[in-house]
């Protein structure tokens, strides 16, 4: 059984998993009008990985007694003057998620929740990689600086890597059936 306490911030992170997921479906779409296929496509997977962190949080909530909360959202920002503006933000975003991620984990010590501590550890190290993954795009965004031909390749670069994660997660499917 979950305590209140634990209970609560669980439900905080839910609403922040929801966020993130909308905040990078706005990112997808800003992307795909701005004719960056690549980078929409990896924002629309980050999107649903987001609501899947989510989802796995209020199933979670739920089977441990407690009683998960959907909430109202913040509405995401839409328009960004750059793709290094929209990449720093996501990083900046994965920042405070792990921040976030952090104190929740500093909570269930705290009520010695040993389960869900636990539980979260799966979530500690997910952040970990989504940081480096922000910051290691947001380097080559810098390395790129303005050259319209980096970013073509960056968005050829960044779509192959999206495929070549989505067969990673199906396998048996082909790449060109993933794109």
């Amino acid at each position: 059984m979950l305590s209140k306490k634990v209970e609560h911030t669980l439900n905080e992170q839910v609403r922040i998993e929801a966020e993130s997921s909308q905040i990078y479906l706005a990112m997808a779409s800003w992307a795909e009008n701005k004719g960056l296929a690549g980078v929409s496509e990896f924002l629309y997977d980050q999107s649903d990985e987001e609501r899947t962190h989510m989802l796995k949080l209020i199933k979670f909530i739920n089977e441990r007694g407690g009683h998960a909360i959907v909430t109202e959202l913040n509405s995401p920002k839409t328009e960004y003057t750059s793709l290094k503006e929209l990449f720093e933000a996501l990083y900046n975003h994965e920042l405070f998620v792990s921040e976030r991620i952090n104190n929740l984990v500093g909570v269930t010590l705290d009520e010695k929740d040993y389960s869900t501590h636990n539980f979260l550890q799966w979530y500690v190290s997910e952040q970990l990689e989504e940081e480096n993954l922000a910051k290691t795009i947001l380097d080559k965004i810098n390395l790129i600086g303005d050259d319209k031909g980096g970013l073509y390749l960056f968005d050829n670069d960044i779509k192959q890597m999206t495929a070549v994660s989505a067969a990673a997660s199906n396998p048996g499917a082909t790449p060109t059936s993933l794109i």
